[in-house]
């Protein structure tokens, strides 16, 4: 199954490795280094112009981190919804 984070980004459900609550991860040293690290060799993509909320990691092609300005729920609720597709009709 495929997930829309945003944007022009469409992620396989396969590759989600986690959604996370960018306020309480960076409370830890460990999550700041961890999205230091990540945005010091590139693996950031920003989702929006807005403060973002949260960020999904993902493992394809790269470990990829995606900030998003939705919340770590809503995004959960995006994920558990299918993408719209076209109607198939049987003949």
């Amino acid at each position: 199954m495929y997930w829309h984070l945003g944007r022009d980004y469409v992620l396989n459900t396969r590759d989600i490795i986690g959604i996370f609550n960018l306020e309480t991860t960076t409370v830890s040293p460990r999550g700041r280094s961890f999205l230091e690290y990540a945005q010091k060799n590139g693996a950031v993509v920003s989702l929006s112009d807005e403060l973002p909320q949260s960020y999904v990691l993902a493992d394809s092609p790269v470990d990829t981190v995606y900030l998003s300005e939705l919340s770590s729920s809503a995004l959960r609720r995006r994920a558990e919804q299918p993408l719209p597709g076209p109607e198939v009709r049987k003949g």
